[in-house]
């Protein structure tokens, strides 16, 4: 695997977890969510891929259980996008079937409150969706 960081987006349309990997792939760790509808959106991802340098950059693409593409699809490409005018990295999609459910298991697991993973568990399930990718080796 080529050395340096990746970084991940779980899209949602109030909440964007996010989630970033060391250079060696080894170890997803969350970062804050970011707020989607903030007027400065933009920025702050540019911010973003300017502090870690990203490599390559997953983001969840929000597949139903059949496997078919959900409804928020589109808006998901079209935030991949808007991330593409920021960036030269390789934008990979990751199926986010069921990060949420890993993510609040997680959460769980590590004693956490359902009120204190309300906050946590967008940026959790970005670092499922980090894992899914580094583990395809893209």
């Amino acid at each position: 695997m080529e050395r340096g960081r990746r970084i991940a987006f779980d899209y949602g349309d109030t909440r964007i977890g996010v989630a970033i990997c060391d250079p060696d792939g080894i170890l997803a760790t969350p970062l804050p969510f970011l707020d989607s509808r903030h007027p400065k959106l933009k920025i702050y991802i540019s911010e973003l891929l300017g502090e870690y340098l990203p490599i390559a950059i997953y983001i969840g693409m929000p597949k139903q259980l059949s496997g078919v593409d959900g409804e928020a699809v589109a808006k998901v490409r079209a935030f991949a996008e808007s991330i593409k005018s920021l960036t030269e990295s390789k934008i990979f999609f990751v199926d986010e079937r069921l990060s949420t459910v890993d993510a609040q298991r997680r959460l769980h697991e590590a004693g956490k409150s359902a009120k204190d993973s309300r906050l946590l568990i967008d940026s959790m399930a970005a670092v499922t969706i980090l894992e899914s990718g580094l583990a395809r080796n893209d």
